[in-house]
């Protein structure tokens, strides 16, 4: 009998065989991949003796198609009554009202980590010698830094506004807003002439952008990253940041992440520091909790990728190593992602690729991102079985060499197939 997932005080949840999950079809080729990935999970879990009773709700153009809304209340309200739900692509309108349907979900429902798990499968073509040394998975955090979504456009009242008390109590970062000196100012308008550009005035029409990073976000994030990985037997945890520039944010970031390893894991510092050690006799003993430059990281995952494991870092910083990493497994058509609150239980599991829209209803585009996804959704509400078998079948298929266009372009002698039929000969080999 279909029913609710439920969550403890604690966020442990309770699975029935039959859950009711609510899914989001995706817009674009949303169409295409969502059936394609809903066959092989409801395989899987059919193998295990289980079932989803799968509830459609409405977001993007399906939904405003249909309400006149983006969002409409009544899917917000079912992730929160449900807990788990997995989502398609999803357009962002244009111009004004939600910044971002994706965003608006994460913050409606505080889901403060973006998990992005990046490994190789075996025959995914990759540009690089050793994609089987990329085996990461990253804490992006969900809810601060600039995807915080707090900009003011140049020349609207609430810029005017910020710009009016800089210039008034913070002379001297407003001077910097003000692209230094006058005399600055008076030689690019000087250059301007002389090359007979059009006179005008430069004044201060600059776009304003505030980047939070608290101790709460950093805390409850490098906590969960690092209970990941006690929990799942790796051997590290790298907060990466950009604190040598940002030292009062990214660096922050940085000196909380050690502080919560100390003050929840009893780490303790190695050989001096900064690195950190769980001592013997702790939960997870022997895990390294390390920090490395955001650019030094991009380099080095290029170079020596089996030296990180699970990653711990800030919005922005996220989202560049999580597509750099995807790029380096085979690209983001396969890359999983989830978005998390384990203090609620909330999870939203979903694919990391754009809509693609010239390619819906085509029946030709990758189903792996979301199909990956749901596997994520499986293993977080205890269906390891099924994840893994999804996993084994889906290996084999692409080492048989069975994959849809954006792989058999450059796998020699693939098989080029639909994306229901790649479906379909992972469903064959579960």
């Amino acid at each position: 009998m279909a029913d609710k997932i439920t969550a403890a005080a604690d966020g442990t949840l309770s699975v029935p065989d039959e859950p009711i999950i609510p899914f989001i079809e995706g817009d674009g080729t949303g169409v295409d991949i969502w059936p394609a990935a809903k066959l092989v999970l409801d395989a899987a879990a059919a193998k295990d003796g289980k079932n989803v009773a799968w509830k459609e709700v409405l977001a993007g153009e399906k939904a405003f198609n249909a309400t006149g809304e983006w969002l409409p209340d009544a899917t917000t309200e079912a992730f929160q009554e449900y807990l788990i739900g997995i989502k398609g692509p999803l357009t962002t309108p244009v111009g004004g009202g939600i910044r971002s349907l994706n965003v608006a979900l994460r913050q409606i429902l505080d889901l403060y980590v973006c998990l992005r798990p990046v490994r190789w499968f075996q025959g995914v073509p990759s540009p690089v010698k050793k994609p089987e040394a990329v085996d990461m998975v990253i804490f992006r955090e969900n809810t601060e830094d600039i995807y915080a979504g707090i900009e003011y456009a140049g020349g609207t009242e609430q810029n005017a506004k910020l710009l009016a008390f800089l210039e008034e109590n913070m002379p001297a970062e407003f001077g910097k807003i003000r692209f230094g000196t006058q005399a600055k100012v008076t030689a690019w308008e000087a250059e301007l002439e002389r090359i007979g550009a059009p006179k005008r005035d430069l004044g201060v029409d600059v776009g304003l952008g505030i980047k939070p990073v608290s101790r709460l976000g950093t805390e409850r994030l490098v906590h969960s990253a690092i209970a990941y990985a006690i929990q799942h037997d790796r051997k590290s945890v790298t907060l990466v940041h950009k604190g040598n520039i940002m030292k009062f944010t990214e660096g922050a970031f940085r000196d909380w992440g050690y502080q919560t390893a100390v003050d929840f894991y009893g780490a303790v510092e190695l050989d001096g520091g900064p690195w950190h050690v769980i001592p013997e006799g702790k939960p997870g003993a022997g895990i390294i909790i390390k920090d490395v430059i955001a650019d030094a990281f991009l380099q080095q995952i290029m170079t020596r990728a089996d030296e990180y494991d699970v990653v711990a870092t800030l919005n922005l910083n996220g989202d560049y190593i999580s597509d750099a990493l995807a790029a380096e497994v085979g690209g983001i058509g396969i890359a999983p992602g989830a978005n998390i609150n384990y203090v609620t239980g909330h999870g939203i599991f979903e694919a990391t690729h754009g809509t693609a829209p010239k390619y819906a209803g085509q029946d030709k585009v990758n189903p792996g991102s979301l199909l990956l996804s749901g596997v994520l959704m499986y293993e977080h509400i205890g269906w390891t079985e099924a994840a893994a078998d999804i996993v084994a079948a889906l290996e084999r298929t692409i080492a048989d060499k069975i994959v849809t266009y954006d792989f058999a372009r450059m796998l020699p002698g693939a098989t080029e197939v639909k994306c229901s039929e790649f479906a379909k000969a992972i469903v064959e080999r579960l």
